[in-house]
């Protein structure tokens, strides 16, 4: 049996950031925090509810603080003895001094259950998917847990990497949910669950961040964004969790590469190009690589939106920028040709990625393309 190497980055967490459970606060979704809130207060909270929104944007983030509310909070119903009933809650934000909150940093709270892949213990690797051994466990979850009459939280992140086999256990368990319990699954792309599932859910639907969202977000995860947070918040779109991608990552020294070699264009700069691909070559380079065409996709979509719009993005995301994509993309021709070659690029990409090339000779044919285009 293969061991579990402890350097195995857990599922539900970006590399480098603190664990969603660490956020204190909820940042830029004050509608869903008060749809839920809503639900609470007027005694009418449905047993599953399915957070969807693009990723990054905070829906780990509300499930833990649905979590953390839930398991510390008490019922609306509750008359409060001799003093009443207390006020309807008007934030999801528990004390982190709470026992509550004490419990669930330290991963001690026996009311909550968090679903994630998990390494397969015959190869000591992450599983791609959640599996149907993943979702059979709440069951003794809940037996166990039933007898003391508290509440039960299950978070599942991500909803979407549940099997088959893991998706029919959990739609068995929303069919006939158990008492006081509340189930939270986190979804990217809700279109990839069993119709069956979304329709026993309430969905709370997030949106992207505002750049001085994205900033109070990145603080509260210990990064300190400085001069680029607009240019951070610019190529992420509003998503704090790639945001934070691309700062521990170098991502915006990457895009700058990108930018400088497609300032060299249509007389592209073989050297620096080479150099690059060397880079994203290397040994254990695998996510540089990922990141690396994420925002070549990123690189074209600006350009063909220049040349549609007539004018570069107002925010640039890399020095010189608007030059760059003003002279490379001046009009709808070119906004076509770029849109185009972004549609072939990204799909022999993955093609790429898929059948293993090799990751330097990907990067060379990648940037050879995008010479044609600038000599079309």
């Amino acid at each position: 049996m293969a061991t579990t190497s402890p350097d195995i980055q857990p599922a539900d967490q970006v590399p480098g950031a603190p664990h969603p459970s660490a956020a204190t606060h909820l940042i830029g979704q004050d509608a869903a925090q008060q749809a839920f809130l809503d639900a609470f207060a007027s005694e009418r909270l449905h047993h599953a509810w399915m957070i969807t929104g693009p990723r990054g944007v905070g829906k780990a983030t509300l499930a833990w603080s649905i979590a953390r509310f839930l398991l510390a909070t008490p019922d609306p119903g509750d008359d409060g003895g001799m003093f009443g009933a207390p006020p309807p809650p008007t934030s999801l934000h528990i004390d982190p001094d709470h026992p509550v909150a004490h419990r669930i940093a330290a991963r001690a709270e026996p009311g909550l259950k968090s679903i994630t892949r998990t390494v397969n213990e015959k190869t000591g690797r992450m599983r791609d998917q959640i599996v149907v051994d993943d979702i059979r466990r709440l069951a003794g979850f809940f037996q166990m847990s039933a007898t003391d009459g508290g509440r039960r939280v299950v978070i599942v992140d991500a909803a979407d990497d549940m099997n088959t086999q893991a998706a029919n256990a959990l739609l068995k368990m929303l069919e006939e949910p158990p008492a006081r319990a509340t189930i939270l699954l986190i979804s990217h792309q809700p279109s990839r669950l069993l119709p069956t599932i979304r329709s026993r859910c309430r969905t709370l639907r997030l949106g992207t961040l505002a750049p001085e969202q994205m900033a109070d977000a990145m603080a509260q995860a210990g990064i300190d964004a400085g001069d680029n947070a607009a240019a951070l918040a610019e190529l992420s779109a509003g998503s704090v969790g790639e945001a934070l991608r691309l700062s521990l990552s170098g991502g915006l020294q990457i895009y700058a590469e990108i930018i400088g070699l497609l300032g060299s264009l249509p007389n592209l700069d073989r050297a620096r190009t080479l150099k690059l691909a060397e880079a994203a070559a290397q040994r254990g380079a695998d996510d540089k690589l990922d990141l690396l065409f994420v925002l070549l996709d990123v690189a074209m979509g600006r350009l063909a939106r220049t040349g549609a719009t007539g004018a570069p993005p107002a925010t640039q995301a890399a020095p010189h920028e608007s030059t760059v994509l003003a002279r490379l993309s001046p009009d709808a021709h070119a906004a076509r040709g770029w849109a185009t070659t972004q549609q072939h690029v990204s799909a022999r990409a993955a093609h790429g990625r898929a059948v293993n090339l090799d990751p330097a000779a990907l990067v060379l044919d990648t940037f050879f393309k995008l010479q044609q285009q600038a000599l079309a």
